[in-house]
């Protein structure tokens, strides 16, 4: 029998009176690959510093049998010993002090796999990383012996390395045979069941309602016959039934037709699942643009103090297309994205170009203004419009109302994705715009990049999304950028 790592009972998590989370019973056993998905802010990387001790419980308990490696998102590396030789094949820099996030994301991996543990706690390991990053990690990972717990936002790496789901909603935890893909199938039945018996639920409410409605018109009519006069009843061609007691017959009529309403009553209220309203960004004739290649270069070298990141390379980028700029870290493509940002030299830009640009970096709003009024303050289109576009990147109820001041890392930068598909731009570049959304917001995404109408030129080392979205890919490679 397998051995148990962890178990949580009646545990719950309070954070000023908010419950956070209320678990009943969990267990991760020994060979347990388990991948944790949800909202931001749902719980999920609560979970994790759970089992890891370096949150306690509100109430209940968690039962700690083994030692584990715990890999946090946030956190900066630690002064723990690395593994040259994984230091090596991670190719990470021997100077601490000047590490990029892809490069403090590899030596916090070099340290966790230098020691091996009998379970790891892993909290979104791929933010930072390249495809070479990537690759690495899943190869750790897929012959790691021991119990593995992993929140992630890429999809590909939940279905590569997971075989049960946890999903995180409103404090509970439901939990899912298979990996990423099956759990998704298994979400998409549960909706089609949802519809059916909801459809089944108004089907009997209404003839339920016509049953009584029936029962109390017949009610009426045997009042009405019982205060007509007799010689009018005798008038009437069913004399039998005119004469019968009247009284007793509407009584019993009108219990016929309480009793309906009773079942009607005891029905179980199905609701119907809530559609995303269908959504699709007009552009103006104004900013429309015929340049077959709105973006070109001619031998465009570009270079960072001494490094030469492109060296006389020469691209179209297509009207109109989502095109996939991809390579490893440190390749130069959020610098080739700055540069034409900027019209830098080299490039031969549409002049009716009108460009949103989406950079690498924590949004910080200073306007006096709630979420609704900052997207509204900026856009043609709509409230009704607007709400749904928000609704979609998960501000919901009261969020619309937040003050933009006050809005966490993950909330600034939806609305900040927002904002520039609700702008008058006609060429959106976009810096890793999936690295700290949660999967539904990237599904979000998704939708937002295929309902507009302008050429997108986005850097991005998710599979899923890459594969989802792009219509051509270009990598930089060895200081030079071909489509693939």
């Amino acid at each position: 029998m397998e051995q148990i790592c962890f178990e949580l009972e009646n545990v719950e998590v309070t954070y000023l009176d908010r419950e956070v989370l209320k678990i009943e019973r969990l267990a991760i056993h020994q060979f347990d690959r388990i991948g944790i998905v949800g909202k931001n802010g749902a719980g999920k990387s609560t979970i994790l510093k759970l089992l890891a001790g370096t949150v306690q419980p509100t109430n209940g308990k968690v039962y700690r049998h083994v030692e584990c490696g715990y890999f946090e998102q946030t956190e900066a590396p630690t002064a723990a010993e690395a593994d040259p030789a994984l230091l090596g094949k991670l190719d990470v820099p021997r100077d601490p002090e000047q590490l990029s996030g892809g490069e403090q994301t590899r030596l916090k991996l070099a340290q966790l796999f230098t020691h091996y543990y009998e379970a790891l706690l892993i909290d979104e390991p791929t933010t930072h990383l390249d495809q070479d990053g990537i690759s690495f990690l899943l190869d750790e990972l897929k012959f790691y012996y021991g119990a593995l717990l992993l929140i992630s936002h890429d999809r590909a790496v939940l279905d590569e390395l997971c075989t049960t789901i946890w999903e995180v909603h409103e404090g509970k935890v439901r939990v899912y045979s298979g990996n990423y893909s099956q759990y998704m199938a298994q979400k998409q039945l549960e909706r089609d069941q949802q519809n059916q018996a909801h459809e089944q639920f108004l089907k009997e409410k209404s003839r339920l309602e016509k049953a009584a409605q029936e029962k109390m018109k017949k009610a009426e009519k045997i009042a009405q016959a019982g205060s007509m006069s007799k010689r009018e009843a005798n008038a009437k061609p069913n004399k039998s039934f005119m004469t019968k007691s009247k009284g007793t017959s509407q009584k019993a009529v009108q219990r016929a037709a309480k009793a309906i309403e009773h079942r009607m009553d005891k029905l179980k209220e199905v609701e119907a699942i809530q559609e995303e309203r269908q959504i699709m960004f007009r552009q103006s004739k104004a900013l429309e643009l015929h340049n077959k290649f709105p973006i070109m270069a001619d031998r465009l070298t570009l270079q960072v103090k001494d490094k030469v990141l492109l060296d006389e390379v020469s691209f179209q980028l297509p009207l109109g297309k989502k095109i996939a700029i991809t390579g490893a870290n440190g390749s130069g493509k959020s610098t080739l994205l700055h540069h034409i940002a900027n019209d830098g030299a080299g490039l031969t830009m549409s002049p009716k170009a009108k460009i949103g640009y989406f950079r690498q970096m924590g949004y910080q709003f200073t306007s006096d203004e709630t979420v609704f009024q900052f997207v509204k303050n900026r856009s043609e289109y709509d409230e009704g419009f607007l709400r749904s576009v928000l609704h979609s990147m998960e501000f919901v109820g009261t969020d619309i109302l937040k003050d933009v001041k006050l809005l966490s890392g993950g909330e600034a930068i939806r609305l900040q994705l927002c904002q520039l598909f609700l702008g008058d731009y006609n060429i959106l570049l976009l810096d890793e715009p999936t690295n700290f959304l949660d999967i539904q917001a990237i599904g979000a995404l998704e939708r937002f990049i295929f309902a507009y109408n302008g050429t997108i030129v986005f850097v991005s080392h998710d599979k899923e999304f890459i594969k989802n979205v792009a219509d051509l890919q270009f990598n930089i490679f060895e200081q030079k950028i071909n489509q693939k």
